[in-house]
């Protein structure tokens, strides 16, 4: 089986909640015809002017025109009908409840609708592609593709390859990626977390054990990362820094340092009480900090705020 990338100008994304939309935005703005696909009318009936409000957003940051905003949402289609989404097209994202089963009925009723030269991807973040692909029986088409929140704004895309994964499916996912303007970073091995969220949850895991013994306190530990390593990160990855400051001294922290860290398999006591307390962070007012939606606004658009200057930044550097 050949897989073309050189064929690939129509995408469904099935699902069109927060991810699924964004997803589908991505494809749309490099001029890719979309259909969009979610069971919930009321969902579907609001994202396109969900859409129109990020290109809006963009538009007033400095990316893109308002010129092309309508000609990307006409390239955008909905429909609640999963055959009617997936006709015609090349490539498929899932992007729909992070629960295995129905990923897996989802991707075995794909399998069968879809022509055997079509790529199916799944958004998921956690979850293993093997798994998910294991009911279907064209399992070399099947292949992860992890966006970030939000996608249209997050270059980063982990390309997982399941056990049974064809190289070539790989391989045309990444260039399509890279043809949308996303970053694809392939992760060689079908692990549960893949790369980003096994980094991202363990850095979790130990932040919260500070809080938990009394270490320092929620808003403090924030702080440490924000003002600290955090500066970091978006120019010196972990092990690019390791390098720069030596493996020799990186070996001697570690000798010194690992054994006091947090390794418990289990999630932390303190956020099992939380979560059986109610408190849930923004949903509910409090969490690890307390939050009045003064404060959640302020939090969110300083973070958006963020992330669109990156993208303005990094597309001024690319047209330089």
């Amino acid at each position: 089986m050949r897989y073309d990338l050189e064929g690939i100008e129509k995408i469904a994304v099935i699902g069109a909640g927060l991810m699924g939309h964004g997803i589908a935005q991505c494809f749309a703005v490099k001029g890719y015809s979309v259909k969009l696909m979610d069971l919930q009318e009321e969902v579907l009936s609001s994202v396109l002017e969900n859409i129109k409000g990020n290109l809006k957003l963009f538009v007033q940051n400095g990316i893109g025109s308002s010129d092309q905003i309508e000609p990307v949402l006409a390239r955008i289609s909905t429909t609640s009908n999963l055959k009617e989404a997936v006709t015609g097209v090349q490539f498929v994202v899932e992007a729909v409840t992070e629960d295995l089963e129905t990923k897996q009925a989802l991707f075995q009723r794909l399998d069968e609708l879809c022509p055997q030269e079509t790529i199916l991807a799944t958004n998921t973040s956690v979850i293993s592609i093997s798994e998910i692909a294991e009911p279907s029986n064209h399992k070399k088409r099947i292949v992860g593709t992890h966006f970030w929140n939000p996608p249209y704004l997050v270059p980063l895309v982990e390309v997982i390859k399941g056990q049974e994964t064809a190289p070539q499916v790989i391989e045309v996912t990444v260039e399509l990626l890279r043809r949308i303007g996303n970053h694809p970073v392939r992760v060689k091995k079908d692990v549960p977390g893949f790369v980003g969220n096994r980094l991202q949850n363990a850095l979790w895991r130990e932040a919260i054990s500070i809080v938990e013994n009394g270490i320092a306190s929620p808003e403090e530990v924030d702080e440490v990362v924000k003002l600290g390593f955090g500066l970091r990160l978006p120019v010196l990855g972990p092990l690019e820094n390791a390098d720069m400051i030596g493996l020799d001294l990186t070996l001697a922290i570690h000798k010194y340092l690992l054994k006091h860290l947090d390794r418990s398999p289990e999630p932390p006591p303190m956020l099992i009480k939380k979560v059986e307390e109610g408190n849930l962070g923004f949903k509910t007012g409090k969490g690890f900090q307390d939050w009045s939606p003064e404060e959640q606004i302020k939090s969110r658009t300083r973070f958006q705020n963020y992330l669109l200057k990156a993208k303005a930044k990094s597309r001024n550097e690319s047209q330089d």
